[in-house]
């Protein structure tokens, strides 16, 4: 199997994109952690029939000491972190001049802080082991923006130039660092759209559909992968070729 006995930790794995990469990566043969806040059963959903190659843990990403914790916890329990894939975030929307400053620490926290918090934990460990990869979840969104969306948008694409700089940082560790971007992608969240701007995404996609959260996961497998040893300091787009 692709990822056989990769140790993996993905923030954010109960649901949506986060919750298709936790099955694809033990799908592919790994022992997968995942932090997720909010139902408790959404996260034993997941887990479930997984017996010990998956571990749940409440966690905000936004809390750095507790950051520090799970990642240690996470690695103390499979022996090592091979892969740690920041993939938790929020959405606070609102146009510029209505965005209050908590819709804006908010979402800079959960999707900025938290991707700083983690990947800070992580490379401690991943220096040692002379090992590792860190996979970023951006979106299309950090590339081009999108109205009602700067506080979003700058995080994910203060993501980008993170992701970057810690490729370069780390590199002579043999630790990888890329982004993924995604575009539309069919989830719960975008499940709650009215039928008309479901429409007007679509119609900007080339491939004329909404990508599916598997195929996400499947594209973070193979970067996660051995397969990908020579891919660092790279944005990789999945969004049916979205502009």
């Amino acid at each position: 199997m692709l990822l056989q006995d990769k140790c993996v930790l993905v923030t954010g794995g109960s649901r949506g994109i986060g919750r298709a990469i936790v099955e694809k990566f033990i799908a592919e043969g790994a022992k997968v952690a995942f932090t997720f806040i909010g139902s408790v059963e959404a996260a034993e959903a997941v887990a479930q029939n997984s017996g010990e190659r998956v571990v749940s843990i409440h966690a905000d990403v936004a809390d750095h000491a507790r950051a520090q914790i799970v990642v240690e916890e996470v690695a103390h329990k499979f022996g090592r972190l091979d892969v740690l894939i920041n993939n938790a975030g929020i959405t606070r929307d609102n146009l510029i001049l209505r965005m209050s400053e908590a819709q804006w620490d908010e979402v800079m926290a959960a999707n900025l802080k938290g991707a700083f918090n983690y990947t800070k934990a992580a490379a401690k460990i991943m220096l040692k082991q002379r090992s590792g990869c860190f996979i970023h979840i951006s979106s299309i969104v950090g590339i081009h923006g999108n109205a009602g969306q700067s506080n979003y948008a700058a995080s994910k694409a203060g993501l980008i130039a993170f992701s970057h700089s810690i490729a370069r940082e780390l590199a002579s560790r043999n630790i990888r660092s890329n982004v993924v971007a995604p575009g539309f992608i069919a989830t719960e969240m975008t499940a709650a759209l009215p039928e008309a701007e479901l429409k007007k995404w679509t119609e900007n996609i080339p491939l004329g559909r909404a990508g599916q959260a598997e195929e996400v996961a499947e594209l973070c497998a193979f970067l996660a992968s051995d397969k990908s040893r020579y891919i660092t300091a790279q944005v990789i787009g999945i969004d049916g070729g979205m502009k």
